[in-house]
Formats: C-alpha cells, structure tokens, sequence
C-alpha cells in the first residue's frame, strides 16, 4: 500500500469540516483514499467542500450536524451507519475557543457552558454514538484535536483548555476500557493553527501560527499510524517544566498574561486591540539554563508517542 492509498477502503467522519483544519483534514483523507463523511452546522459551505473533494477524484459526503445536539448526532450517526455501512475513524476536530482573562469572566459562566458543550460534550456525544458500532467490529479509530496550550496553561484561555483537558482525560480512560475491542484513541496536542477560530486574538500572538495544511499532515499521521498522543516540543517541554519548577512556570506565564492584552471581543470591540502591559517582560531565567532548555528541547517527544 502506497502513501497515497494509505486510507483506502477507510470510512472517516471529520467534525467541523466546513474550514480550517477539519477542511484541510478532509481534503487530505480523501487523498489519501479514504471515503470522508464531513459534519459541520454550515450545509452550504459543507457542499464546496464536498465538491472540491469529488472534483479531485475523493469519495465525500455532507452531513448537517450540530454536535451540541443529542438528536441530531443520533440521527445522522445513524444515517451515515445505514447509507454506508460502517464507520472507522472520527476525528473530533468541531470546536469553540474563548480568549477571556477570568476577571473579565466572573459575570460570563456560560462562556464556560458552551466551550464544554462544543469541545467536551459534543465530541463525547460522537464517540458515545459510535462505540456500539466499533465494538461490535472490533475496530475504531477516534482522533481528538486537542490544544497544546493544555500543557502549557496559557493565561486568558480557561474556558477552552478546562474543555480540551477534559477530553483528553476521558480518552485516556476510555481507551484503557476498549482496548481490547481493538478501538484507539490519538490525542493531538495542536499548536497554534491558522484558522477563523484564532481571530479573536489578532496580532497578539507570540508564536507564528501554523498552516491548516501542515495541522492535516499531522491529523493524517493519527489517522494512518494510530499513536496514543502526537506533540510538539514546545507543549512537552512545557509539560515537563511544570513538574520540575512550577512556581517558575506560573511567574513566566504571569509575565505574559501581563505582557499580551485582552482580545477585542472581551473588550466589545470589533477591531484587534490589546491592553499595553503593566510591566515588561521580565523574568530572570538561571545562569545557563537556556542552553540546557535548548539541549531538552533536542530530545524531548515532540513527534508522536
């Protein structure tokens, strides 16, 4: 089998397929020879993307689905089931993030409620729909898009991570559960990725964002070779250095809550706009301990696990 048939005969449904990385994801998987069952809330947008795909010789088909909605993944997981047959993989790539201090949040409990509903309770709600189904095959699949911030515990993102590390703790449960019916989960810890989700944030972020493509290059890589967890260095490196100095952590992190300002939308603008910082930044890092971070760096997973 070739790389460019290394999903053939696979059936995958990517949630939030309309843009961004669930996009570029379905464009990939169908390449790739897989047959793509794209869920989003946008129909419209839902059928361009099919049309590309089928245009370019893939197998895909639209399915308006909210994930926030019991029914309507019932129905559709349904749907799919008898239209065509069976369901391999699920990619739980549908999400909401929020960029809002929690001072600025003490009055806002349903941003809260409807990151949990998007990236907790809906992805939940699809595996749950299809864990009868791949049990009795003895074969799944299920990828979820996960947020390298939750190892970083990047300030202002509270609502979203609390989701995102939700997840990742009831797939790490589950699997242990359904190992033996040969069903695998892959949680990807994606950095900062350049889609219409990260707007909010305007050009206040640190760090270049990646492309939509290279995010489905590596959402192919859980797909194909099925790793428990893929990383990048600078969220595992993170990890690490909450354990081995986490007050250090918490006072670089504190000097970049104060460095980056509120997004615009926590502001009620409609245009990019950040607080100037109350302080530069300004942390004094240990004689050395640059380059024995750069040498950590080197070695430390940050491919796949």
């Amino acid at each position: 089998m070739t790389s460019k048939d290394a999903l053939a005969e696979r059936h995958v449904i990517i949630t939030g397929a309309s843009s961004g990385i669930g996009r570029a994801s379905a464009v990939a998987a169908a390449a790739k020879g897989a047959t793509v069952f794209l869920l989003a809330r946008r129909a419209d947008e839902l059928e361009v993307v099919v049309d590309e795909i089928r245009a370019s010789g893939g197998k895909a088909f639209a399915y308006q689905c909210d994930v926030t909605d019991s029914d309507a993944v019932d129905t559709t997981v349904t749907s799919i089931l008898d239209e065509h047959g069976h369901v391999d993989m699920l990619v739980n790539n549908a999400g909401r993030s929020i960029r809002r201090s929690v001072y600025r949040s003490t009055d806002r409990l349903h941003d809260f409620e409807r990151t949990m509903a998007v990236n907790y309770f809906g992805a939940v709600r699809m595996i749950l729909a299809l864990l009868p189904h791949m049990r009795e095959r003895k074969f799944g699949h299920i990828v979820n898009i996960s947020s390298a911030g939750v190892q970083m515990s990047t300030p202002r993102f509270s609502a979203y991570l609390a989701s995102k590390a939700a997840l990742d703790k009831f797939s790490e449960v589950t699997a242990s559960e359904t190992f033996a019916d040969r069903i695998t989960f892959t949680t990807i810890h994606m950095p900062l990725v350049e889609t219409p989700m990260i707007a909010p944030t305007g050009k206040q972020n640190p760090v270049a964002a990646a492309s939509p493509e290279w995010a489905a290059a590596t959402v192919m890589r859980a797909l194909i070779q099925r790793p428990k967890r893929i990383d990048v260095p600078l969220g595992t490196l993170a990890e690490y250095g909450a354990l081995v100095a986490p007050r250090l952590k918490d006072r670089v992190l504190h000097q970049y809550y104060r460095r980056y300002g509120e997004s615009a939308a926590s502001k009620g603008l409609t245009e990019p706009a950040g607080e100037s910082p109350t302080k530069p930044l300004d942390v004094k890092v240990p004689k050395g301990a640059a380059k024995v971070a750069q040498r950590i760096a080197r070695i430390v997973p940050g491919a796949q696990w």
